[in-house]
């Protein structure tokens, strides 16, 4: 009898069960389709040992005018700049208390109290002392994590060692410097009064539940000709000058609002966008989450409009707050939590028009829209969506696998990274379980399927810039090593690169996909399996093909393993049921694989 061919459609299918899901893949970890053909990814590997603080919320590569690389990282609680092997913390200063004496007092443990009057500072907020004299054997010239925030004039961090004595008041006369202050690191519901709606709980009682999500700290970058603008969310907007070199730490933009939820500078006409930001510049106060401003074209000093400037200013009304914007051809495309709209360089006297191109279909964080070659594709809070002219939901083969079990508290978390040597975006998202990210989708935007995994990047940098992709991985428990700071607490950011080898950094990469179930006419007859033909490219190393027989759709399947390599022509074994399916995985080192098409002796067998 003939050998029987199983070909299986590109993509996964989680919308059926294992059994409708004929003829389909049903899931997959660390493998993509490429050409219609399931394969493994390609590995990663740490782009340098040292890792920073924080977990990293956004990432951008550029160059120089003399070709020099450069990448932002900012994270809940810094601001890097990566380049040619060297990570340099260029975090902002918020404040600077020159010339302030003898500000120590030490009690003979490790903790030492710091006065200064309206330091303004929060716990794990970062401060750095020099020109300041040892107290009873401590040196306080360094960076240190604040510990504890005694009161609005004094503030304790942590040494390490114990202080030799007691001094109430020491240290001679130095300077403090104050970094901007930490966000949260990941989004979390509101509690507490005021938070809600009116009546909720009873009074004087805080709320015990929430609708509201208080956003965790984000970043957006930009570039102004080859110096970067940086946006914290609902913060500063400032400028690192690449001339002035990594001892050069961000400095504020004086002139800009001082509340804004991001960034992003137009192209070719340069203007430098704040969404979400203040009504009355400067006045944090009067910052709208629906309020855009726009500066004066080559020019993000200048955000005041006048007859003799292009800056200018919106609101729009659809929504209850501007969520991402991305450049597109010939428009900036910008999107609410509600509705998607675009914003078109019209020259003066009013600079942009603004037009609604879509409701219903807002985008879920700031990083969670990308543009392709004039095409936007964004991730909402139920569907996937398209822009190329209209307004297209995508179809969505594991779609009720991704939105029913996708974290809402996290949705600003969201993060779509473009992979365009393979025609991919895949969205890194935070499931229902999870406060940080901790899954991932992909959409092959030109073959037009899906695929799911595992991988859990909080950042993600296409190539161009540099060779391969770049992204980031956040470790909770770990310790960063840039900069040296005593008193750290937990939390370091990876920084890799991708499409390198077959491994997760040297460790071997669990990669599998696993069909749905097949039968013979319609599960009416039993069937055999007793030989099977493999059909593999690019294969290193060993690779587990598995066959799994099943009775019923719901029962308990009978699994037969079988390792494939390259020397491998033929297996045999004998399984049995009313219906089976195909598992493809490789767990070893420097593993690799491409699945082709499997040729099976399947026989009708006796029963019903």
């Amino acid at each position: 009898m003939p050998l029987t061919k199983l070909n299986f459609a590109p993509g996964i299918d989680k919308q059926n069960t294992e059994y409708g899901a004929e003829g389909r893949w049903i899931d997959a970890d660390n493998v993509r389709f490429h050409y219609g053909l399931p394969q493994k990814v390609g590995g990663w590997q740490k782009i340098v040992n040292d890792t920073i603080i924080g977990v990293a919320r956004d990432i951008h590569a550029w160059s120089d005018l003399n070709g020099v690389r450069y990448t932002a990282l900012g994270t809940d609680r810094k601001f890097y700049i990566y380049t040619e092997g060297t990570i340099a913390d260029v975090t902002p200063i918020r404040k600077t208390t020159s010339s302030i004496s003898n500000p120590f007092t030490t009690n003979g443990t490790n903790n030492v109290t710091v006065t200064d009057s309206g330091h303004g500072a929060s716990i794990g907020d970062f401060v750095t002392f020099d020109s300041f004299s040892a107290i009873d054997g401590l040196d306080m010239n360094a960076e240190f994590e604040i510990t504890t925030i005694t009161n609005s004039n004094s503030f304790v961090v942590t040494q390490t060692g114990n202080a030799s004595g007691s001094t109430a008041g020491g240290g001679g006369t130095g300077n403090i410097n104050y970094q901007i202050s930490i966000g949260p690191d990941a989004s979390v519901y509101g509690y507490g009064w005021g938070i809600g709606t009116w009546n909720t709980s009873t009074w004087n009682t805080p709320r015990s539940t929430s609708t509201v999500t208080l956003d965790g700290r984000n970043w957006s970058f930009d570039n102004f000709g080859e110096d970067l603008i940086a946006t914290v969310h609902k913060g500063g907007t400032f400028r690192w000058d690449t001339s002035a070199g990594l001892s050069t730490r961000a400095a504020v933009i004086s002139q800009a609002p001082t509340n804004s939820r991001f960034n992003l500078v137009s192209m070719p006409d340069r203007h430098v966008f704040l969404f979400g930001t203040e009504t009355t510049i400067g006045s944090s106060t009067t910052q709208d989450d629906l309020f855009l401003r726009f500066s004066s074209q080559e020019d993000f000093t200048t955000w005041t409009p006048t007859a003799t400037n292009t800056s200018g200013s919106f609101r729009i009304q659809d929504g209850s707050k501007i969520v991402a914007a991305v450049r597109s051809r010939n428009a900036v495309l910008v999107w609410t939590d509600n509705s998607l709209h675009a914003l078109q360089f019209v020259g003066a006297p009013f600079t942009f028009s603004l037009v609604e191109l879509g409701a219903n279909c807002g985008a879920v964080g700031v990083h969670s829209a990308v543009d392709i070659n004039g095409v936007a594709y964004w991730m909402s809070q139920n569907s996937f969506y398209l822009y190329d002219g209209t307004v297209k939901k995508i179809p969505c083969s594991v779609q009720d696998y991704v939105f029913e079990d996708f974290s809402i508290a996290n949705y600003p978390e969201t993060y779509a990274g473009i992979n365009s040597e393979f025609n991919e975006i895949t969205w890194f998202y935070a499931s229902s379980a999870s406060t940080q990210i901790d899954r991932s989708v992909t959409y092959n935007y030109l073959e037009k399927t899906w695929y799911t995994s595992n991988l859990d990047r909080t950042t993600w940098s296409d190539y161009g810039v540099y060779q391969q992709p770049y992204a980031t991985k956040y470790f909770p428990t770990s310790t960063a090593t840039i900069p040296t700071v005593i008193g750290l607490t937990d939390g370091a950011t990876t920084f890799y690169e991708h499409e390198v080898g077959f491994d997760d950094d040297g460790t071997a990469m669990t990669a599998f996909i696993t069909s749905g179930d097949f039968d013979i006419q319609d599960g009416e007859q039993m069937l055999s399996i007793s030989r099977g033909i493999p059909d593999f490219k690019d294969q290193v190393g060993d690779a587990t093909l598995k066959l799994g027989f099943k009775s019923f759709p719901t029962g308990t399947a009978n699994n037969i393993s079988r390792t494939v390599n390259t020397s491998t022509t033929k297996f045999d074994l004998r399984g049995r049921g009313r219906q089976a399916n195909v598992d493809i995985r490789s767990t070893d080192v420097g593993a690799n694989w491409r699945y082709g098409t499997l040729r099976l002796d399947v026989k009708p067998d006796g029963g019903r």
